[in-house]
């Protein structure tokens, strides 16, 4: 009989597949290294095991204890599977842009969830760093997993990873494409791969809002590049100690929109159902397709499941409303058609200012149309408010009519989005929709920004 004592005996050996359609601008033959054939679905399975097994065998993990780390989602479920089998507690510690799928798999395997802002610096007492140590230490017969500096993480790669890939290429791997994060799988595959043949060229693929690249290129840490990025798994505003550079040949960055677009196109071209990560791979591959020869053998590593971003680059209205989907937006109509059903708030001429500040405020806008009983005759907005405010004290208790300024400009469906937007002016901040049936809809800047493509 052919079977394993326990699932964690199954992670590993994963298959290399061929790409075609998504790569079709590549004139190499790419290998996609695909991790989601492991039991948790991702390349964190191999390094939570290495970790937990070298933390157990030098004294750092007892009998009974309890496992805490900061994780994106696929490290905790890693380690959730090696907690279970063998009998340690868990508590992950995540960053509030994961997707509910990644903290609701967690949960599900029995681990306790505790949720971080990511719009704050690392040191910040807030942030997933720091709580992660804080329950470290206040959590009796506890282990700090750490992740990032954690160096078993990179060596389960160096043992188990590139072992894998230079035996399924047969040795004739030219480039290895990962994502960075951690840096424990680029910088344990790209040691061992370099160790079979120096000149096999590791790529890294990072992020806008990370400081990997130009640290790379110019050995500064820049604080300028840090800010808040949608893309999951990849990049850092720190730089992990398991982060080899000098292993790394280059990196390439790929946007939020382009990570999240390609990783529907795996599932659409090539039916692989990946996550964030393996979009920003293939979109960087095509970036750095000059570098590849016809003879190359190119081996890109997809770090986890599709099933984890459902409702995200997964979703057509998440996508959407952030401006990732390539919709044709050439008409008025095409601009509102997602919200087209809402009402539209307006205030009438004889209502008081405060009215119109309330108004704003419960529904979140900054322009009102003002009617009267025969139409549009003024609009307000914040500006204007803030203005009349300034000058009067009392302007809340005045009516409407004596702050307006003049009526939105009104266009029909039809109208191209070229003249629509003329009508924006430092005057004017909104265009109002005829639909046809008595009812109008608004278009404000946000939504025209937000049709840019």
């Amino acid at each position: 009989m052919d079977f394993s004592n326990t699932i964690l005996e199954t992670i590993g050996n994963t298959p290399l597949v061929k790409l075609n359609k998504v790569v079709a601008e590549i004139d190499a033959l790419v290998l996609a290294k695909v991790e989601t054939f492991n039991p948790g679905n991702s390349v964190k399975d191999r390094m939570a095991v290495k970790m937990v097994e070298d933390a157990e065998a030098d004294g750092r993990l007892k009998p009974g204890g309890t496992i805490i780390e900061g994780t994106s989602g696929n490290t905790g479920m890693g380690l959730a599977l090696v907690a279970i089998i063998k009998g340690y507690k868990l508590i992950c510690v995540i960053s509030d842009k994961q997707s509910k799928e990644k903290m609701d798999i967690l949960r599900a395997v029995g681990a306790k969830v505790v949720v971080c802002p990511t719009d704050v610096e690392p040191t910040d007492p807030r942030s997933y760093y720091s709580v992660s140590k804080r329950l470290a230490e206040e959590t009796p017969n506890s282990w700090y997993v750490n992740q990032y500096d954690n160096l078993s993480n990179s060596l389960a790669h160096y043992e188990q990873t590139g072992p894998e890939i230079w035996k399924q290429t047969d040795g004739k791997i030219t480039h290895f494409v990962v994502g960075v994060g951690t840096g424990g799988t680029i910088s344990g595959v790209g040691k061992y791969l370099k160790e079979k043949n120096p000149n096999i060229k590791i790529w890294g693929i990072d992020t806008y809002g990370s400081v990997f690249k130009k640290y790379h290129e110019t050995g500064i840490f820049d604080e300028n590049e840090i800010y808040s990025y949608i893309t999951e798994g990849i990049g850092e505003d720190i730089l992990p100690k398991n982060v080899d550079f000098s292993l790394i040949d280059g990196f390439t960055k790929v946007t939020d929109k382009d990570a999240a677009v390609y990783t529907r196109k795996i599932a659409m071209e090539e039916a692989i159902f990946v996550g964030n990560s393996a979009g920003a791979c293939i979109k960087g591959l095509l970036q750095l397709k000059e570098h590849f020869k016809p003879d190359d053998v190119v081996v890109v590593l997809f770090h986890d499941s599709g099933s984890r971003y459902v409702g995200k680059m997964f979703n057509d209205d998440w996508m959407r409303e952030r401006g990732f989907l390539d919709e044709n937006i050439t008409k008025a109509e095409d601009v509102i058609k997602d919200h087209i059903d809402k009402e539209l708030i307006v205030v009438r001429t004889e209502e008081l200012v405060s009215h119109a500040i309330e108004r704003m405020r419960k529904y979140k806008i900054s322009q009102i149309p003002v009617v009267d009983i025969n139409g549009f005759v003024g609009s307000v907005d914040e500006t204007d408010l803030f203005r009349s405010y300034v000058a009067d004290k009392n302007v809340a208790e005045k009516p409407i009519k004596e702050v307006m300024g003049k009526p939105f400009p009104i266009v029909k469906l039809g109208t191209p989005i070229e003249e629509v937007s003329k009508l924006f002016t430092k005057e004017n901040d909104a265009v109002l929709v005829d639909l046809k049936n008595g009812n109008y809809h608004i278009i404000t800047k946000y939504d025209i920004i937000g049709s840019i493509k």
